[in-house]
């Protein structure tokens, strides 16, 4: 039991839409005897509702300006109160190690011999952040040293901390994960705070275990968080704690440290030899010694509020002033220790034996879908897939990247379908007209087969068409392609994209159709304006292009393209379609939508027309496929085209949080999908389809990390007008990765 005192206080706090709010904290009664039993403290839960409603008008971002700086440190080694004892041990056997190579690989021996000298990894970054309510969020990277790389890793050294993120602790959606305990009040730099303790749920108090896992600090008078310190359940192994500081009425992030701990080393020191060689040889102690990830991030010159101008956020949200490391000195806030200083000697040597540049280049590619060569980019999403048209196809697609050319950038494919047996190819080139953003013209020519109708996916990101791989599963409506084409793509802003593109190329119905009795194969001459709109988005410009750090809603993409009857074109027609996403977070849980839809004007081909995105199959036992960005799990695919539709896509994630095996925690998704459209002429099209013209939807429940895996599950089922007496048509399965998110 822990014993505490009363505290009552009033405050009155103005809000971000200027209404007054009065926080009463007379609810918060005497802090009597606390009972640790199976479930929190309502005293610290009103505390912890409060934090939570009032966090955005505590953090800075509720001001018109700020800056201050930052410099962070992450390293690996061994335990700070181990390093003169694992010297020790590691001198007095060095021979002995030398010897043991049928035991230990030569990796594990480099790794003791580091170990034993310097840290096993090093990285210092500085940085400089800028707000306005006017012109957003500036990150300038101010300097940035890996040990062992010679070229920065953009993608790395753009991860940001929890500086603008509600802690994990103070969400609504995870006070089922913990307890929390009201015990105490306590003065911090002369102001009061409440002292939230709080354990895990799967946390049972044991012998020699800490009552608690770890203690909220809340401001008494703001309701801003002070401190968090999280600890292992065992030990203090392993911490994490993060420090506010207020300033200017807000709570600025000022501190953070973190000591994880990785894994164990085991060495073993020969005890005393004796001479007499009838006596059994000495035995072996085993000492073993726990390697750890260390953090420490130091938040400082703070400012607000600041006079800034348009031009200090001209470009992208992140910008490289330095990488190189030779400014560090100047923000450190302590200066390297001897063993510090060592890990860039020894670490970078053993970066150019190993080419550990390259190595992390490679495996930075592939979050952006590329597999890095030397100077070429393969493209992973076109290695394999499979549609009902081609079967399995496989390809291969390679870009020549800044390794050979800053400016210029040609690039080429070629694939191959087993069901259609034909072979398919396209090449172009990209001439970039700065190196400060995205600006480039292309010339391409492509040989190739699509899907008819399809929803124009120009400027989505790698995540986005790679959750629509499994569109085409069941659809086998393909028409060829074969021309060329010449664009322009520009980035406006940060976050605004324009392109432009003109395209003369013959295309064919590869299935029994005839448009308007006039055959199955035409002559097109169009253009294509396309828009992408992500203001939150924050993207940082690399030797590749630009490249997106956190893709942020809401976001907008429009496409409107014009045929002309002009250099041989057949047609003379207008088509647009948009797509509107964005989700928002709710004390009942956090609601993401999709809006989409798409007109054509004049008279065109079925494939350019809109086809209804079905997936299912109805020749199946069981309907099962994989998630489509706008696709439907119930809908028959290749069988519903419209020439202009509306549809929708809403999820909602309900704020019930629960684990089934290991550590990952589970929850689960309301969805609910619906589209309706027409057809005006479908007597031009003859060729067997339906139009959609009634309300067509789709309920379903999703099971997020399905058995803690790292997949999604969902189970949807037609409801309305669509719906038939058959239960397999109406039911379908449907698998997500959970990495692709909403």
């Amino acid at each position: 039991m822990i014993f505490g005192f009363s505290q009552s206080k009033k405050g009155t706090v103005d809000a971000r839409n200027e209404q007054k709010n009065t926080v009463n904290t007379d609810s918060i009664q005497e802090i009597e005897t606390v009972v640790l039993d199976n479930k929190s403290d309502p005293q610290a839960l009103e505390i912890l509702r409060k934090v939570d409603l009032l966090y955005f008008y505590n953090s800075p971002k509720s001001l018109d300006s700020y800056s201050y700086k930052a410099y962070e440190k992450v390293s690996l080694d061994i335990d700070q109160d181990s390093i003169s004892n694992f010297k020790e041990v590691f001198n007095k056997n060095i021979n002995l190690f030398k010897n043991k190579k049928k035991r230990d690989s030569l990796s594990e021996i480099s790794v003791r011999q580091i170990f034993a000298k310097s840290k096993i990894f090093l990285w210092e970054r500085a940085q400089e952040f800028k707000f306005s309510k006017k012109y957003g969020e500036k990150i300038n990277i101010l300097d940035n040293r890996i040990s062992g790389l010679k070229q920065p890793i953009n993608e790395l050294i753009t991860l940001q901390s929890n500086r603008n993120k509600i802690p994990h602790q103070i969400k609504q959606e995870n006070r089922r994960l913990y307890r929390f305990f009201l015990t105490d009040t306590m003065d911090i730099d002369g102001r009061q705070n409440f002292v939230i303790n709080f354990r895990e749920v799967s946390y049972r108090k044991a012998i020699k275990k800490k009552k608690y896992t770890g203690t909220i600090y809340i401001d008494t008078e703001t309701f801003g968080i002070k401190k968090i310190e999280n600890h292992s359940k065992e030990s203090d192994e392993s911490i994490i704690s993060s420090t506010w500081k207020y300033y200017n009425h807000k709570w600025f992030l000022s501190d953070e440290k973190v000591k994880l701990k990785m894994s164990r080393m085991i060495l073993e020191e020969d005890t005393e030899k004796d001479n007499n060689p009838e006596k059994p040889s000495p035995k072996k102690i085993r000492k073993s010694f726990g390697t750890y990830a260390y953090l420490s991030a130091q938040y400082f010159d703070f400012h607000s509020p600041v006079d800034l101008n348009a031009q200090e956020f001209k470009g992208y949200t992140f910008s490289i002033k330095n990488s190189d490391g030779r400014t560090l000195d100047f923000y450190r806030t302590e200066p390297l220790n001897d063993r510090e200083k060592l890990t860039y000697k020894t670490i970078d040597s053993l970066g150019k034996i190993y080419k550990i540049d390259s190595k992390a280049k490679f495996a930075t590619g592939l979050i952006n879908g590329q597999i890095r060569i030397k100077s070429l980019d393969f493209d992973v999403g076109e290695l394999v897939n499979y549609n009902l048209y081609e079967g399995l196809r496989l390809g291969i697609k390679a870009k020549v990247n800044e390794n050979y050319d800053a400016y210029i950038s040609p690039d080429y494919y070629i694939a191959y379908g087993f069901k259609d047996d034909s072979w398919k190819y396209g090449l172009g080139i990209d001439f970039k007209t700065t190196l400060e953003k995205n600006s480039f013209f292309r010339i391409e020519y492509t040989d190739d087969v699509f899907a008819s109708g399809e929803f124009h996916r120009r400027l989505w990101n790698f995540k986005m068409r790679m959750m629509n791989y499994g569109n085409n599963i069941n659809n086998d409506k393909y028409f060829h392609y074969k021309g060329v084409s010449i664009s322009y793509l520009n980035d406006v802003s940060n976050g605004l994209t324009l392109a432009f593109a003109a395209r003369r190329n013959f295309e064919e119905a590869r299935y029994d159709y005839n448009f308007r009795n006039e055959g199955a194969g035409f002559n097109n001459f169009n253009g294509l304006f396309t828009l992408k709109y992500s203001p939150n988005s924050t993207n940082i410009m690399t030797p590749q292009g630009k490249s997106i750090v956190d893709q942020r809603n809401p976001e907008l993409y429009f496409n409107f393209e014009k045929s002309f009857n002009a250099f041989g074109g057949d047609f003379n027609y207008t088509r647009f379609d948009a797509l509107f996403i964005h989700n928002f977070k709710t004390l009942i849980g956090t609601t993401g939508f999709r809006l989409y839809g798409g007109m054509v004007f004049g008279d065109a081909p079925i494939w350019k027309n809109f086809t209804m995105n079905g997936m299912a199959s109805n020749s199946r036992d069981l309907n099962f496929n994989l998630t489509s960005f706008l696709g439907f799990a119930t809908l028959e695919g290749g069988k519903y085209y419209n020439d202009r539709f509306l549809a929708y896509y809403f999820t909602h994630q309900l704020p019930w949080y629960f684990k089934s095996f290991g550590q990952n925690v589970s929850s689960v998704d309301l969805v609910l999908r619906g589209t309706i459209g027409d057809m005006k002429r479908p007597q031009n099209h003859q060729f067997e389809f339906q139009k959609l013209d009634k309300l067509y939807q789709e309920v379903g429940l999703e099971w997020n990390n399905f058995l803690s895996s790292y997949f999604n599950l969902g189970l949807f089922y037609r409801v309305g007008y669509y719906t038939t007496g058959n239960f397999k048509e109406n039911f379908a399965l449907q698998f997500k990765l959970k990495l692709l998110h909403f």
